[in-house]
């Protein structure tokens, strides 16, 4: 083919991307590198020759340049223009001998912007080339709580055990998620033979993606998806034909990521018993229950099998269970799950937040089965999360605690930070304040590596603590000097009643939110959680606990109405409303009220802190 009739061909390929961008109200040329570098950069860094990705070379450093490319550096100039004529000769010079000499690029934030060689990329972009070589200058932006440019500095130092410039994240935690995925230590150096063996494997999976017309965003969050869901051992021999099978597996996972969709609370249970089944009649549901522990030694598993055998009693016509305990290893969950899915399972029931990741993997492989996990939060679409709406109970507790309390000083003990746990502190915190003007709230940590819990705060004269609600999972024989004067009970037979209803009547498909994760958060108001009080406890202060129960359950109370103080004494919360579900849920800060801390993860046990990184909170950042 004539190389001027390639340039044609080039000229409408880029006219055809000028004409999209303006469709949809984007920039129609290059994107030009934004501000002067002297600004932008910190310092510069010199790369010198450096195979760069293609679909990382965005844009110019040459504003007067943008127009003449299109926005994907194909030309945008008539073709009996000069441009035309120079760029038609490079297109020869390509196919006769190659293009060698290497472009002069500036990289900022994993964005390459050409100083000098705009047509050598023109030409080597429209013959599909993977990299072009470019003498590279490093732009370093200063340290910020710019998410992205926290992402960036996580990109370099992988960059520098690896080498390795074409997976790119945006969001900070996503390159310690792969190093994790992969069982690899975040900053040990990679050799030779796990560098080739890494790249091998990416561009097997890019080929894959490049199939379904993936952008380069998309296969890096694919990627990530992939391996921590396949295994990346486990994947290395595979042909890129068997990754392009799988890839839909995972298509909702990685949209999840790539919208930022999130998870959708559901803090509201408007299921009903229907008149008439939605699930054929003559047909009984088959719900899994998979469990961590066993139900002989963990009150968290007793409880929620309690929870089944109501399950199946209350709907024994409609479905019937099967239980499988001591799932304590990823093997174990997956083995048991699989025998579940073999032995015709509809539901499975993952009643613990450590299970939370071989349930994912599982529910990409079997789409005909509806997965659920007990933990909060989650971002995995494929799998529904439920867990009790604490807080406003807890909010009781601390009211409790409050009229009791002739010093005022009240022991509050938590496990370890996690989603809806700082909310729970708060808002005992907030129901003490309310019936106490001083109260205080001392907050110790079971899982630090140097000791707290109870004992430390028996040891300062804190005579009422919180400690132990029934819904602690392990909480091991009660000490004969404690007496128990309150305590949270939850009714997982109730809980699990409306889940499957939610599969019987077909609302299951009608609450879908898209690419969004469903989160199933209920409390006092849904009769799943309330307070137990004790016959020791003076009659006008259980009456008092019942008037909270009932304020609450009419909406005529939130324990987060108005304005709200942190510890430094600053308004985190201040319109005359209640505070949103979803800053509840994610506090990371500590009431005025309360004395103590929240531990950063290096102070924390391993297996909180394994248990911090299951839930998501670790990412979420503490203040």
């Amino acid at each position: 083919m004539p190389v001027l009739e390639e340039y044609h061909n080039a000229l409408r390929l880029g006219q055809k991307e000028i004409k999209a961008a303006a469709a949809r109200g984007e920039e129609t040329g290059l994107q030009v590198l934004p501000g002067d570098p002297e600004e932008l950069a910190m310092r510069r860094e010199s790369l010198g020759v450096v195979e760069v990705p293609s679909e990382l070379i965005v844009g110019t450093c040459n504003k007067l340049r943008r127009n003449s490319f299109s926005p994907g550096f194909y030309p945008a100039l008539e073709a009996d223009s000069e441009f035309a004529g120079k760029w038609a000769s490079l297109c020869q010079a390509h196919l006769n001998e190659g293009i060698r000499d290497p472009i002069k690029a500036v990289e900022y934030l994993n964005r390459f912007y050409v100083v000098e060689g705009h047509k050598r990329v023109s030409v080597l972009k429209y013959f599909g080339a993977i990299t072009i070589p470019a003498v590279v200058t490093r732009l370093l932006p200063r340290p910020s709580d710019d998410p992205e440019v926290t992402a960036y500095y996580e990109f370099l130092n992988f960059y520098q055990m690896t080498g390795l410039n074409f997976l790119v994240f945006r969001r900070p935690g996503e390159y310690r998620e792969l190093m994790e995925a992969m069982g690899r230590p975040s900053r040990e150096a990679w050799s030779a033979e796990e560098i080739h063996d890494f790249r091998s494997f990416y561009y097997m999976f890019r080929d894959a993606c490049l199939r379904e017309n993936a952008d380069q965003q998309y296969i890096s969050l694919a990627f990530l998806v992939y391996v921590k869901l396949f295994g990346y051992q486990a994947s290395q021999g595979k042909l890129s034909t068997q990754i392009a099978r799988e890839l839909p597996m995972i298509r909702q996972e990685v949209r999840n990521r790539l919208e930022n969709a999130g998870v959708t609370l559901m803090l509201e249970d408007t299921v009903k018993k229907p008149l008439f089944p939605f699930h054929p009649i003559g047909e009984r549901l088959c719900a899994a229950f998979i469990h961590a522990g066993s139900s002989d030694t963990s009150r968290w598993v007793y409880e929620h099998e309690c929870g089944r055998y109501l399950l199946e009693d209350t709907m024994n016509d409609q479905l019937y269970t099967l239980s499988y305990e001591n799932a304590v290893t990823e093997q174990a969950a997956e083995a048991a799950i699989n025998d579940a899915v073999a032995k015709g399972a509809d539901l499975i029931f993952t009643t613990d937040p450590s299970l939370l990741l071989p349930s994912v993997k599982q529910a990409v492989r079997h789409p005909e089965v509806k997965f659920f996990n007990c933990s909060l939060n989650n971002s995995y679409p494929s799998v529904r999360t439920y867990y009790p709406r604490m807080y406003e109970a807890k909010f009781i507790k601390g009211a409790i605690a409050g009229t009791l309390s002739r010093s005022g000083w009240i022991g509050y003990v938590a496990d370890y930070p996690t989603f809806g746990t700082i909310a729970s502190i708060n808002a005992f915190a907030q129901g003490a304040r309310m019936v106490n003007a001083n109260a205080r709230v001392l907050l110790s940590w079971n899982s630090l590596k140097e000791g707290g819990g109870i004992d430390s705060l028996r040891a300062k004269g804190i005579v009422y603590i919180d400690y132990l609600d029934r819904l602690a999972a392990n909480a091991g024989p009660r000490s004969r000097e404690l007496h128990n004067l309150a305590m949270i009970h939850c009714d997982w037979g109730r809980f699990y009643q409306s889940l499957v209803r939610r599969v019987l009547d077909g609302s299951w498909k009608k609450e879908s939110r898209g690419s969004s994760a469903i989160s199933y958060w209920w409390g006092l108001n849904q009769k799943i959680v309330d307070v137990l009080c004790s016959r020791r406890l003076p009659a006008g202060t259980r009456r008092l606990a019942g008037v909270l129960r009932d304020a609450i359950r009419a909406e005529r109370l939130d324990p987060f109405y108005g304005v709200l103080m942190n510890q430094q004494g600053h308004v985190v919360y201040g319109d005359d409303g209640p505070l949103p579900a979803q800053q509840i849920l994610s506090m990371n800060w500590l009431s005025t009220y309360v004395e103590g801390s929240i531990p950063r993860p290096e102070e924390l046990t391993d297996r909180a802190r394994a248990w911090m990184r299951v839930q998501g909170f670790e990412e979420a950042g503490l203040k």
